[in-house]
């Protein structure tokens, strides 16, 4: 996109410091872009709460409130956008499964792209019509697997040559030795797995807890971190009962000696020192549906070997020998997953090293690039 001064995009988006992985998401690109010299971007933030946003976001609408769609889009087509970039996730936005969306880019006088960070398989109805619907009228639809592009083809009619395939980006911090992380984290010697995100039960951490139980009999160094804050929507409707059902899970098993929760929204410094002590990535989510989680693409863009329940982003990124696939809801196949990585260390460094091979092109300066192309393409800019 080569102009004499950057192009200005607007994103639709929540954004930090609301915690959110979308949020995360959009703040990583947007700082990218920036980076090119070629894209100028600035934010419409989707608020649940009042917040202190940094200078980027240049207006904010009520994720509750339909009017405040129709106002949003009035502002944004007096901005001087050149186009819009909405991502979407239905539970984002207002009115059933997040309708108030098309509220706003109904009224856009811009082009707009959309991000997909959810694409169901067995949409009901309103979902299917709702994602249609926008990515009628949209320039192009980007989404992050490769294997939801004939989903969207034959579920929601979209036309392939409209979607554009860009992974979920990583963040780049130095490469730290695994050893002296551990040392630094207090647990030199042990053999680490991790997870890290917003709790919710979505995340079947009672599963991976079990796994590490079992796996424990045999192998008693081993740790197991679990990282992150309990989601705000789950603590605001049921406070920290499942974090606190999962602390008690760990106490009646017998294993607070390989179980650590570590209880705060970590900065993207802490995610990858983590993740670089880490010698197992773990994700036993339930939701099979899944086409895109931010946790992994982090573990796999640092090469860790991963163990995952066979949700649609995991089955592509656990391809050709990168990781490992236990069954949905089972303790104990995790548990003969991470037992077949302890016991078989050469197996392990190369699961390590294909997954950094694959996970390359997934650091933010090469994905940020591969938007502005798909920005140039569509917006025909010379």
């Amino acid at each position: 996109m080569e102009r004499t001064k950057p192009a200005k995009i607007s994103f639709l988006s929540t954004y930090p410091p609301r915690s959110c992985g979308i949020a995360t998401f959009t703040q990583d690109l947007v700082r990218e872009l920036a980076k090119t010299g070629t894209v100028e971007p600035r934010i419409a933030a989707i608020n649940d709460d009042s917040y202190d946003y940094p200078p980027e976001v240049e207006l904010t609408l009520n994720q509750n409130e339909a009017p405040s769609y129709v106002e949003a889009a009035e502002k944004i087509n007096l901005s001087g956008a050149k186009a819009l970039m909405v991502e979407h996730e239905y539970g984002i936005y207002g009115g059933e499964w997040g309708e108030d969306v098309l509220k706003l880019t109904h009224r856009l006088q811009i082009p707009y792209f959309v991000t997909l960070h959810t694409v169901l398989q067995n949409p009901d109805g309103k979902q299917r019509s709702i994602l249609s619907e926008l990515a009628a009228k949209s320039a192009k639809v980007i989404t992050m697997a490769e294997n939801t592009v004939g989903t969207l083809k034959s579920i929601y009619g979209i036309d392939s040559g409209k979607v554009a395939v860009i992974p979920h980006g990583v963040p780049e911090f130095p490469r730290r030795e695994r050893d002296s992380l551990k040392k630094d984290f207090g647990c030199e010697g042990r053999f680490v797995v991790s997870t890290f995100g917003l709790l919710s039960p979505g995340k079947g951490l009672e599963y991976g807890i079990d796994a590490i139980a079992k796996t424990a009999v045999k192998y008693p160094d081993i740790l197991y971190f679990i990282l992150g804050k309990t989601h705000p929507v789950i603590k605001r409707s049921n406070g920290e009962e499942y974090r606190e059902r999962l602390e008690k899970r760990v106490k009646d098993l017998g294993i607070e000696n390989n179980v650590r929760f570590v209880n705060k929204y970590l900065t993207k410094e802490e995610i990858v020192d983590y993740l670089q002590l880490s010698d197992v990535y773990m994700t036993p989510y339930l939701g099979r549906e899944q086409a895109v989680s931010g946790t992994l693409a982090y573990a796999a863009g640092y090469g860790r070997v991963i163990v995952s329940t066979p949700y649609i982003y995991a089955r592509e990124m656990l391809g050709g020998g990168r990781g490992l696939l236990a069954d949905f809801c089972s303790g104990d196949s995790l548990a003969e997953k991470i037992a077949f990585i302890i016991g078989h260390p050469d197996e392990k460094r190369e699961m390590e090293r294909k997954m950094s091979e694959f996970g390359k092109p997934m650091m933010w300066s090469r994905v940020a690039q591969k938007y502005v192309n798909v920005l140039s393409s569509a917006l025909h800019c010379e």
